[in-house]
């Protein structure tokens, strides 16, 4: 039997994640950092978004704080993420809070109630600490793409400096992504996808080569996404999540192969 301790996507691996990155050369930003200071050579913009499970969120806020990291943390305003008591302690350990919106699926499309929706929710998220950035949760089975908001409204009317899809430049910033329960995740993407090509030619399967990455400094500027949800401290939790993510990749497949054929 495999051993827990040995598995990949545990708060212990996450743990190993954050020790390499202190060990190596690169500096840790966050998405409100990168955008409103002079970057260094090499840096690590660190990301979480918090579909699920905002309990997790707070082990692993407490984990970088261990290390000395600053990430940012992505909320959903839906009732089993929004937990301003959560969101304050991640706040007060030393983190970027911001909101992980999703008003446009939310609004079935209709782009005036949607900006309706964010400014309600963008200011119930100000009412516990201060939001500077955004991000678009993916909902990758519906047919809306909440960036598309965007195409009409401009988020800085709303004193928010960037959307973390849309505000970093990944043509020179390689992207990393758990999306899927895994990091090889490109056909599994719907909505998680960035306009660069940057990791095509790197052969990133689990934490340990993302590690590596980080060890052997392949490249020198790096965005990573962990979702909370994905990492566990309980081998039932684990296991949870290794069952729901199978099924949840296969309706991805489906739906992706649907959306090719019509």
């Amino acid at each position: 039997m495999v051993e827990f301790t040995n598995l990949d996507f545990t708060l212990a691996k996450y743990k190993e994640l954050c020790d390499a990155i202190t060990d190596s050369e690169f500096v840790p930003l966050t998405v409100k950092r990168y955008l409103t200071e002079t970057v260094p050579n090499k840096f690590i913009v660190l990301r979480h978004d918090v579909d699920k499970k905002p309990e997790n969120a707070l082990k692993m806020a407490k984990i970088e704080k261990e290390y000395g990291i600053s990430a940012t943390y992505y909320f959903r305003a839906i009732k089993k993420v929004f937990k301003p008591e959560i969101i304050k302690k991640i706040a007060e350990l030393g983190h970027e809070i911001g909101y992980h919106y999703e008003v446009l699926v939310k609004a079935k499309g209709d782009k005036k109630k949607a900006i309706g929706i964010f400014k309600r929710e963008l200011n119930e998220f100000r009412e516990i600490c201060d939001i500077k950035t955004i991000c678009m949760h993916g909902n990758s089975l519906s047919r809306w793409d909440n960036r598309d908001l965007w195409k009409e409204y401009d988020f800085r009317d709303f004193g928010i400096i960037g959307e973390a899809y849309l505000s970093i430049d990944f043509n020179e910033v390689m992207y990393l992504s758990d999306s899927g329960g895994c990091w090889d995740n490109r056909r599994l993407r719907v909505k998680d996808t960035v306009d660069s090509n940057s990791i095509q030619s790197l052969k990133i399967k689990n934490t340990d080569d993302v590690m590596e990455l980080v060890k052997n400094e392949g490249c020198e500027k790096l965005c990573i996404l962990a979702h909370p949800d994905r990492w566990n401290d309980s081998f039932g939790s684990w296991l949870y999540e290794f069952v729901t993510k199978k099924i949840r990749n296969v309706s991805k497949i489906c739906f992706i192969w649907c959306m090719r054929r019509y």
